[in-house]
């Protein structure tokens, strides 16, 4: 019998295991892969390290957010990062012209870097910075507080990102650098909040790191940190079903059988597979209505290049390229993510590259049913016509790009899907809509008094917005005031 059953072992989990197992709490983390970590695991092929979804960090500069949070979860002084290019950590791209648009670090810094593009825009520029600023101290827990700035809640949840970025400059090309990097959060025009946009530039224009030799070394401090305190971890638990009576979470029972119980439960997985799973009359059905009608984001196709030894210079900046001079595109023809692993051997040189375009799961409807690594020919023909038309839009923006490939590796919606139990392989969880904010905003507490949810789909994905997450799904088990002042106290 434990206090807390956690089903997932992704940062979210890890961190709810963490704050519950230091107050004390007999924790058990269940995990349906061989391998704890979620989105925070490295895979290797031909000896080089990719990540699967931790590409870059913002905020771990002394003293800022996620660096006080990694503080008190005791890991921050495990970690291997290299900060990027503060002149231009993303750089964005347009029409193939070899231009490029920098989002620098530091609020003074960015008006500096871009008003060099776009001289007669510095107060545009100025006023976005500004907004963002604001915006972001709406947001307590993105500060480490319980007081939030007095910003009209219908605004930050009820605008759209694009048409807020719109009012600050009348350039075209200037607003479609301002949302460059919106596939961090694969935006969609007419719904993504504003606040969506802004937690997440503002968190990468304080500072931007890479996790040099991947970003598995942040799930195994704290692997390490909850099992002292404790915690036990069961892998190759798939949980297919929760038990619940009059309200309340019983056990929950894994695919071989095993039944676990708990006082308390915390589920950290979309919360429709949560429904999917829940047996009972302990939900109604106006909840489940809602979980099971929010939207997704969209899928990702993914090259994991492995090159040539000392042969293609690492790139210290993210490139966000674009065929049209429209950064807000789902067309996987028009747009895709580059970037260069950072690797501890060398500074100089990159030993890998990881290009990312949006896929919609629909594309690969066909193939749904089947496993990993067993989808058959059909299916690698058709990665393999995808990764041609990628690799033909990288070597337009790196002329000779493929004299320096060794091999080429594809991954899908499917792939994501299979790895780290996405549903329907999206990149990002929930889509939040504008339009809709109350329907995608899903609570920590859930309306079976002892199951919270903590993970990307509850408050905002990434490493930053699932930290704050498992800090809100454990404020309120454990009350907000204590914990903050808990988490204050150690950094």
């Amino acid at each position: 019998m434990y206090d807390f059953a956690i089903i997932g072992s992704g940062l979210g989990g890890l961190i709810c295991a963490y704050i519950l197992s230091k107050e004390g709490k007999k924790v058990c983390v269940v995990e349906q892969h061989f391998k704890p970590g979620g989105s925070l695991q490295t895979f290797k092929r031909d000896g080089r390290i990719f990540d699967t979804g931790v590409h870059y960090i913002g905020g771990l500069e002394k003293g800022q957010n996620l660096y006080n949070y990694f503080k008190y979860l005791k890991i921050m002084d495990d970690l291997k990062i290299r900060k990027l290019d503060g002149n231009a950590f993303d750089r964005i791209c347009f029409n193939g012209n070899g231009k490029e648009y920098p989002l620098a670090m530091g609020y003074d810094n960015f008006v500096e870097q871009l008003s060099f593009h776009f001289p007669k825009e510095r107060e545009g520029i100025k006023k976005y910075i500004e907004f963002t600023k604001n915006m972001v101290s709406a947001f307590p827990l993105y500060n480490l507080s319980t007081k939030a700035a007095e910003i009209p809640e219908e605004f930050f949840f009820q605008k759209n990102a694009k048409e807020v970025i719109e009012s600050f400059t009348s350039d075209p090309l200037l607003q479609n650098v301002l949302a460059g990097n919106n596939p961090l959060y694969a935006g969609v025009a007419e719904k993504t909040p504003i606040h969506v946009h802004a937690l997440i530039n503002d968190n990468f224009i304080k500072s931007s790191w890479r996790m040099v030799d991947g970003g598995s070394q942040i799930a195994d401090a704290l692997i390490e940190n909850i099992k002292k305190n404790g915690v036990e971890i069961k892998t190759n638990s798939k949980v297919v079903k929760l038990a619940a009576e009059k309200k309340e979470l019983k056990y929950i029972e894994t695919q071989n059988g095993e039944r676990i119980y708990a006082s308390n439960f915390i589920s950290t997985m979309h919360p429709a597979d949560m429904l999917d799973m829940l047996e009972g009359d302990s939900i109604n059905p106006s909840y489940r209505e809602k979980i099971y009608s929010i939207n997704d984001t969209v899928g990702v196709f993914g090259l994991y290049i492995t090159l040539k030894e000392n042969s293609f210079e690492y790139r210290n900046s993210n490139y966000y390229c674009y065929s049209e001079e429209s950064a807000w595109t789902s067309d996987w023809k028009k747009s895709y993510m580059f970037i260069t692993p950072a690797i501890s051997k060398s500074e100089k040189y990159a030993d890998s590259a990881i290009a990312l375009s949006y896929m919609d799961i629909n594309e690969v409807a066909k193939w749904k049913d089947s496993k990993y690594l067993k989808r058959g020919s059909d299916y690698e023909e058709f990665k393999q016509v995808r990764a041609e038309i990628l690799m033909n839009q990288i070597s337009k923006k790196f002329p000779g790009f493929r004299s320096h490939i060794e091999k080429v590796y594809s991954s899908t919606p499917l792939t994501f899907r299979d790895y780290v139990g996405a549903r329907n392989g999206a990149l990002y969880g929930v889509l939040r809509d504008c339009n809709e904010p109350h329907k995608s905003f899903i609570s920590p507490k859930t309306r079976v008094k002892n199951l919270y949810l903590s993970g990307q789909n509850i408050i905002l994905h990434g490493i930053l917005g699932v930290t704050i997450g498992a800090v809100l799904t454990c404020g309120s088990i454990l009350g907000f005031e204590y914990l903050l002042e808990k988490i204050r106290n150690e950094v």
